[in-house]
């Protein structure tokens, strides 16, 4: 196999791969905040949560569902500022995961990827990982003890 990085640049491939999945796999897991409501363990991230309460108006109470899921909606992610998250923190895995996948295809093949191309690469790289970093910035803008991570009764996680 011909490869048209250097050994820097195989090096990079790896470690951009290696992060991209390291982002991707943070992004997609609901272990962002970590706590305990009703008596319960729960955990949420910008888009997927566990143990989460729901009002049971059969019963007029709440109960706690013990399984994880994602939001129904786009619009059920409790705050504009995790919605703002969810798209910023997924776009930037995007870019990471296109960069990444682009250098190692860069190993195998030759006369893929030129000083241009992978300055180009490396520029989007930096607007991916900028993007996932504010995004993680965005994240706790609502405050830690509103009633979308607290619950009604003000609690702190």
């Amino acid at each position: 196999m011909a490869s048209s990085l250097t050994c820097a640049g195989i090096v990079w491939a790896f470690l951009s791969f290696l992060c991209a999945a390291a982002s991707c796999v943070g992004f997609f897991m609901p272990y962002w905040l970590l706590g305990s409501q009703l008596e319960k363990s729960v955990s949420f991230g910008t888009f997927r949560r566990c143990s989460y309460p729901v009002r049971d108006e059969s019963r007029q109470m709440t109960v706690m569902v013990e399984q994880c899921g994602r939001y129904a909606s786009f619009q059920a992610i409790p705050s504009a500022e995790w919605r703002i998250c969810t798209v910023v923190t997924g776009l930037g895995c995007g870019l990471l995961l296109l960069v990444a996948l682009t250098a190692l295809m860069g190993c195998c093949v030759s006369e893929l990827i030129s000083r241009t191309v992978g300055r180009v690469a490396g520029g989007i790289q930096f607007l991916g990982g900028k993007c996932s970093y504010d995004g993680c910035l965005c994240f706790p803008t609502e405050g830690w003890c509103s009633p979308s991570v607290c619950g009604e009764a003000g609690r702190h996680f």
